[in-house]
């Protein structure tokens, strides 16, 4: 399980990681629709686009259907929850340590003004 998850993880972060294939789930957020337009859309040829939504395909995140010759395209079956609760986890750690860090800092400040008084006096 472990394994197949990291897979997951790393189809759909690589899937994600590009400007395009994010602009494609964006669009396909509000409605389905073909590669063609998905090309005109994003101005890229009809091949470009394919390989495009091909990432997001085998990443889960589209699902395509061919009517006639028309391929029309929707949001998968995933829903991104795998890579969310991954995101969470690891926003939780940085909170974690960015909070220890705050402390550390804290004390520093505390000490540098004890020890600018005492200097004084």
């Amino acid at each position: 399980m472990v394994q197949h998850s990291r897979v997951s993880l790393d189809a759909s972060f690589a899937a994600l990681a590009d400007a395009t294939r994010r602009g494609v789930l964006e669009q396909l957020g509000r409605s389905d629709t073909s590669i063609t337009e998905l090309a005109v859309k994003f101005r890229m040829t009809l091949t470009g686009m394919k390989k495009h939504v091909d990432v997001l395909e085998q990443a889960g995140l589209v699902a395509t259907e061919k009517i006639g010759r028309v391929r029309t395209c929707r949001l998968g079956p995933r829903r991104l929850e795998e890579e969310t609760a991954w995101i969470e986890r690891h926003r939780q750690l940085w909170d974690a340590r960015f909070d220890a860090l705050d402390e550390v800092v804290e004390r520093l400040k505390q000490k540098e003004k004890i020890d600018g008084r005492k200097k004084r006096e």
